[in-house]
């Protein structure tokens, strides 16, 4: 069994953002982080939970994600996603992601499981940390998909 811990954080949302992920596998123990220059908390979410899937080479694992985000246990559990797919994301954010999850999820056998955000677990409060740390860095990547969405809007 692989776990993997995920948090994202946002300064403002939008604003700067960064992803934590912890992954854990016997004694394998990972951590990952990338920040963001202009993004939202719900994108960083789930590209923490994308970037910990994509780093796992072998396919057919038995997975269990650990989140604070409602947002993406419901989606995927309550399959809501499935019926955005169906109805191409219709009036539905962050479609480039969800489906590079999809593409992602459908290589391994994943349950989901959520935690209380910033109340004392562990691996919840490292990942925040290393969300955090990630948005404050210098240099930050550019959410190119969601800065060119967001200029649309402002059209």
């Amino acid at each position: 069994m692989i776990e993997i811990y995920t948090d994202g954080a946002s300064s403002g949302n939008p604003g700067p953002g960064g992803y934590g992920v912890i992954l854990r596998s016997g004694k394998h123990y990972k951590e990952l982080s990338e920040g963001y220059r202009k993004t939202t908390n719900n994108r960083m979410e789930l590209l923490a939970v994308i970037s910990g899937l994509e780093s796992i080479k072998k396919t057919g694992q038995e997975i269990m994600v650990y989140s604070d985000s409602k947002y993406i246990i419901d989606s995927v559990e309550k399959k809501w996603v499935f019926n955005w797919v169906k109805t191409g994301f219709k009036d539905k954010k962050n479609k480039d992601l969800w489906l590079r999850f999809l593409a992602v999820y459908k290589l391994h056998h994943i349950k989901f499981t959520w935690v209380k955000g910033h109340n004392g677990h562990p691996e919840n409060e490292r990942c925040d940390e290393l969300a955090v740390q990630a948005s404050q860095q210098r240099n930050l990547l550019t959410d190119t998909f969601f800065e060119k969405e967001e200029l649309k809007l402002n059209i």
